[in-house]
């Protein structure tokens, strides 16, 4: 049996929903699977219940959009066994989730500006009930469209990218606000959960770590998609320093990722569940 600590479902930004993803995991002999959609705990409740009938156990998790703003860089913080609504993660994440709607929102009328012959309302029932819309959504009707063919490409470059290394940024991209990443420790650890840094590899976070250990980050994700072998070891040397737990996870988002990866595939084994367990033991003994 495996474990699946980093996962998506069509709450934020993956195609399949709560259901097709638990089925999948059980498919992949996933037997203890994190659902860490983004900036949100929306049905988590019902997915431990979904899990049960399934023989499939779940860990209500999240993954808050966090920021450093010394070094201008995304920080994604996971967080596991977290309280469902809980009013700190509440008080951070609604205006994460409502700034990144009408973002879409705003980056939907800029595309239609542009020539492109879309709707919002196309956009809105891509997205389904989740918690809004995402450029993955919009690239979704782009597709339907006949502009592309695929999610991350040239099209999606030309649309959101960020203006960065000297390029001009894409004619949709709007900036989000994010919160300090020493904060989304914080208030992952005040509703019950362990604070775990996400992929630092993909946005450059290891110069982040001792501030987030300060902060009371628990562990740091070793085994990504879009790792190498350099970023295991910085993360595995930092976890040693600075006694985190090593975590891995496959980020799954379906047909909606950057990369095609299987359910399960970047398992760092059970015994990573007891490591987590006894912080979230330490955790709830301090809070």
């Amino acid at each position: 049996m495996k474990i699946e600590l980093h996962c998506h479902t069509n709450i934020s930004d993956c195609p399949l929903s709560t259901e097709e993803v638990i089925l999948l995991a059980k498919q992949e002999n996933v037997s203890h699977l994190a659902l860490t959609n983004h900036d949100t705990t929306k049905g988590l409740l019902e997915a431990i219940e979904i899990g049960k009938t399934h023989n499939v156990d779940i860990i209500p998790g999240i993954e808050i959009s966090g920021y450093d703003f010394e070094r201008n860089r995304r920080v994604h913080i996971l967080g596991y066994w977290i309280e469902p609504g809980h009013h700190a993660i509440d008080s951070v994440c609604l205006p994460l989730i409502e700034q990144r709607h009408n973002a879409s929102m705003e980056m939907v009328e800029r595309i239609i500006a542009a020539g492109y012959t879309i709707t919002w309302e196309r956009c809105l029932e891509i997205a389904g009930s989740g918690t809004g819309v995402f450029k993955q959504h919009i690239m979704q009707a782009l597709i339907e469209a006949g502009y592309t063919d695929t999610i991350y490409g040239p099209l999606y470059k030309k649309l959101f990218n960020r203006g960065q290394n000297g390029e001009p940024p894409g004619i949709a991209f709007i900036p989000m606000t994010y919160i300090d990443a020493k904060q989304a420790v914080q208030v992952i650890r005040e509703a019950g959960g362990v604070p775990v840094l996400a992929h630092p590899g993909q946005y450059g976070n290891f110069e982040k770590v001792p501030e987030l250990v300060v902060a009371g980050l628990q562990g740091i994700e070793v085994w990504h998609p879009l790792h190498n072998t350099e970023h295991e070891e910085n993360a595995k040397s930092l976890a040693e320093t600075y006694n985190l737990v090593k975590t891995g996870g496959s980020d799954f988002h379906g047909a909606y990722g950057e990369k095609p990866v299987r359910l399960g595939s970047k398992s760092p084994g059970l015994e990573v569940l007891d490591q987590l367990r006894a912080r979230r033991s330490q955790i709830q003994n301090q809070e």
